[in-house]
Parts: structure tokens; sequence; C-alpha cells
């Protein structure tokens, strides 16, 4: 006699099932037990494991998918901006910006600050003057302003913050970052890389509860990215505060996602602890939900400021010398850094957005990989541009490429990086099919809050397929010799991330055994129109098996 199979917490049934299960790539059901899929089959398969207390769920023929897993995602600063701080668009205008902050401001206490975001990478290079500036404290009425670009590598600020960081006109720069000033060498208020850490220091010093704020940030950040589908994701840069709010929020059975933490080995753009201190403290509370599995290493910036590390020099500007970039480390070091993370078995996101910064990481993974073996993932982020000779090295040395879905069409971003990168190498960037076809893994992350004010992860998605900003108004394609089929993309979303974070064994695949995160939607993404993808709504979330979000107690986006 057959044993009696396992009664399910939960039967899901009556639609399309994608696995990405390569030996069973579509099913008709899946039955959850105990926050893990217990089957995934047809639906008679499945009807098995019904028991008197199986709640079911008939999907009424909608498309159900694994849980989307985002690689690449800054919690605390994407969190803070939907839960506090003022909304601005990419695309807004210099008058835009300064009629929302002096909207805002009017709200304010007369010494508040203003922060928000996200400014226009176009815009911010357009900020030359001192003029700027002075706009900035008229439209605030003299509060400290702190304003992030799509980068969130640079900042502009009002005079009033200036004072409270303690910057005047004969500062310096600081190592790593710049005040910028225009022809009379007055300052505009924008800041340059680390000089934004400055600032970020002045307003934190202004929050009466800095801790409570932190959870929800954090909190706010989970719920929109759970109403997107989204059940795991890689925090890209993480410092011991939003570490504490996280694992608060599992404490108390709060937390409806699975992180992989990535700890910066080197002063960032926020306070704290760094290096062998923070892996140190975050290691020893490592969870099931919160994995510090991961360093961030940053070796340039980015190609608006100039200060990716390029191959070949920049566009040539009237009275400026030629440049390729920065680097800010050498290969010795780097190769020191890729050595501790073998002794200490921790992976690493590299931050490298140039074919410069790219050879540089690959050549020090070289050397450690021939030396030691293998070892710990490595995550090359953002990997725009690569040289043809480096592409076949992102497989053969086991180093993924993490990707940005909102840098790879045309926008705004694209429209500031061509003012200042070659045309042909922009012409070539984001080469996903051929990293594909050379059997590298392509993790797509949204960098929320980056680029965009949403990790609506449908946008990105279809823009793999098509090349094409969604917006109709935005035309013209990038490299569209590099598009990818529809399963492709969503395994870049899916599958590849869960892979690359060290949970290809827990989640990205809808197989038994692994956790019951998983999505329906709206829409079957894999017959619509391509350019339809980026409509497409959850209508519902499971993270181990618990439904987190359903579209009839919508989340507010920002």
């Amino acid at each position: 006699m057959s044993p009696t199979p396992l009664a399910a917490d939960l039967v899901v049934t009556g639609g399309r099932v994608w696995t990405s299960d390569p030996a069973r790539p579509w099913a008709e059901a899946l039955a959850v037990r105990d926050g893990l899929l217990l089957d995934v089959g047809t639906v008679e398969e499945v009807a098995r494991h019904r028991g008197p207390d199986t709640e079911v769920h008939d999907l009424a023929g909608a498309l159900v998918l694994p849980g989307l897993v985002d690689g690449h995602v800054h919690l605390n600063l994407a969190g803070a901006q939907a839960a506090f701080e003022l909304p601005l668009l990419p695309s807004d205008s210099l008058d835009d910006v300064l009629a929302k902050v002096r909207a805002w401001a009017g709200r304010l206490e007369p010494d508040a600050w203003v922060v928000g975001g996200i400014l226009g990478s176009t815009l911010l290079g357009q900020l030359a003057e001192e003029r700027h500036r002075l706009a900035l404290d008229e439209a605030s009425g003299g509060r400290p302003v702190l304003l992030r670009d799509d980068t969130m590598h640079n900042r502009w600020v009002s005079s009033r913050a200036l004072e409270l960081m303690e910057v005047g006109p004969d500062s310096p720069d600081v190592e790593g970052g710049r005040y910028v000033r225009d022809d009379a060498g007055r300052l505009t208020g924008v800041l340059h890389e680390l000089a934004s850490a400055r600032a970020e220091s002045a307003f934190a010093a202004s929050v009466a509860d800095p801790q409570a704020r932190m959870r929800e940030a954090v909190a706010t950040a989970i719920r929109v990215l759970n109403s997107y589908g989204i059940t795991s994701v890689q925090e890209a840069a993480t410092m011991g505060a939003p570490l504490a709010a996280l694992r608060e929020l599992e404490a108390e059975g709060e937390l409806t996602l699975r992180v992989v933490a990535s700890l910066p080995v080197r002063p960032f753009l926020e306070d704290g602890a760094v290096g062998g201190e923070l892996i140190a403290e975050a290691r020893a509370q490592r969870s099931e939900l919160v994995r510090p599995d991961f360093v961030k290493i940053v070796l340039d910036g980015v190609p608006m400021t100039r200060t990716t590390a390029l191959l070949e020099p920049y566009l040539c500007r009237h009275g400026e010398p030629a440049t390729t970039g920065d680097l800010y480390y050498d290969l010795p070091d780097l190769v020191a850094e890729v050595e501790r993370c073998h002794d200490l078995g921790l992976g690493a996101k590299f931050h490298a957005t140039g074919d410069a910064s790219v050879r540089l990481v690959l050549d020090a993974v070289e050397q450690v990989r021939a030396r030691r073996g293998p070892g710990p993932r490595f995550q090359i982020a953002h990997a725009e541009y690569v040289h043809p000779d480096d592409l076949p090295r992102f497989a053969a040395l086991d180093v993924v490429a993490d990707a940005s879905p909102y840098i790879w069409f045309p926008g705004v971003i694209q429209d500031s990086i061509a003012a200042h990168v070659p045309e042909e190498v922009v012409a070539a960037s984001w080469p996903f099919r051929d990293f594909l076809d050379s059997g590298a893994v392509v993790a797509a992350g949204s960098d929320w809050p980056c680029a965009a004010p949403t990790p609506d992860p449908w946008t990105g998605l279809e823009a793999m397929v098509t090349r094409r900003n969604p917006d109709p108004a935005v035309p013209g394609t990038l490299n569209p010799g590099q598009a990818l089929t529809v399963q492709e993309a969503v395994t870049a979303f899916t599958t590849h991330p869960a892979e690359a974070m060290g949970l290809g064994d827990v989640t990205g695949r809808l197989t038994p055994g692994r956790s019951a995160d998983f999505i329906v939607l709206d829409r079957d993404v894999f017959t619509v129109d391509p350019t339809q993808v980026h409509a497409t709504q959850v209508l519902g979330t499971w993270f181990a098996g618990r439904l987190v979000h359903t579209a009839d107690r919508p989340t507010t986006h920002p």
C-alpha cells in the first residue's frame, strides 16, 4: 500500500505555472506545506495533497512565476525616499525641482531639512553656477536642502546645508570627492562622490530618532518590493543601522523577504563601521532571512561625472585635459581584497561601471582563481561597458554580470552618459546576448532608488527584450542586437540572481523542497506583446507560503 500523501497547507491550482526548472518548466498547480513547496505538477498530481484544512486558491487560468529576485537594491535609501522624502522625477526640469522644493519646504519648520530625489543626471550637469545654488536657497526659504541624483553618487545642496557641513569657499575637496565650483571658483552646491557623505552626515545629525526612522524606511522598502512580486533581494551596500532594522523586523515576524547583505570594505556614503569591524558584527548575527554573505568593493564612480574608469578617454570638453576616469584600487590591492574574500568565505559585489574597472576586477579574480581554484561567487555591478576581449572571461572565471534595468534603454541617464562617453562605447553597452551565449550568468537588479523612483521589474524586463524605453515618447533603441527572449529575461529576474546571491537552492525556481516564494500576474508575460510587459500587475505575492501582498490591498508607491 502506498503511503498517504502529506496534506498541504495551501494548494494553488488551475493556471499556468512557470517553474524555471529545466526538467519540468511548466506545471498547472502547486502545494505548500510549512512554507516549502510540497509538490509542483498537474492538477491531478497536486490534488492528492488536499486535506480537510487545506486552503485552495483557484488561479482561474492566471500565470504563476517564482518570486522575483532583485540582485541590487538599497533598502534604507529607497525606503526613506518612499516614506519620508520629497519625490522628484529624473525628467524634472530645474523649474520643476524648484517648484517642488518650494511647496515641500512650505510645510516644514524654518530650519528643517528638505531631503529628496531623484535629480536627473542631465539636470545635475547643468547646475554649473552659483546662481543655481542661490535659486535653491530661495525656493527652500533658506532651509538646508539635500537632493540626491539618479546615481546616488552625487548630491545638490543649499547654502544652509553647506554651513551645517562646515564647507565654505576655501574648503579643499575631500579624498574621493569634489565640491563643484563655477568658473569664478564659487560653490554651486553640487557634490560629487564622497563629498556627498559629508552632506548625509550633516542631515543624519538632525534626525531625532535615527533607529525609528531606519526601521520605518526598511519596512516601507519591503512593502513596496513585495507589491512588485519581489521576495528576495541583495542589499548592495549594507551598513550596521539597516542590518539592525532588518534583524528587528525578522524577530517580530515582519520581514517578508530574504536579504543578502553586501558589506562595504571602505568608507561609503553613510556613517558607520566598515571593513573588518562591520563584517565581524554582521556575520555574528547571520540568520535564515538576513545573510551578510558578501562584501561591497567600489572601484570607480559614474560616467556622468567622468569618474567611471574607461579604457579610452572621455569625449573632449573645451579647456579640460583628456581623462579616462578614476580607479580607486590598483591590481595588488584588489588581489588582496579578493584573497580576503576566499579566506572569509564571502562573495563580493564589485562596483565597476567602466570597461577599465571591469577588466581590473577580472584580472584580480583570475590571479586568485589560478592560485586557489573555485571559491566565492563574485558579481560585477554594473557590467555596462565591457571590452569584447573580456566578455568570455565572465563565464570562465564564474563572475556574474549584475545588470541594472533602468539604464539599459534610452532615457535621461543615457542622454547624460552620451555627453561624456564615446559613442562607440555606448553603442556596445549592456551586452546581454553575448554574456548568455558565452555561458555567463546575467542577474538583474533594480539599483532602487537609483535611476527610477520604484523597483518596478516589469519595465526592465520588457526593455531586456525590446531594448527600447517603454514610454513611446522616448525614441530609439540601445544596442538592439543584444536583446533577450522573454524567457531569458524572466530567468534574469528569478533564477539567475538567486544563484548569484547564493540562494539557488532556496528560491528562484518552483520545485519541491524550495521556499514557497511565488507570484500571480494579471497577464501572461510569455504570450502578450512584449511591448505590454511593462504594464504587468502583481495580483498576489507569496513568501515562504505566506500571502504578503494582494492587489486587493494595494501598496502606495512613491
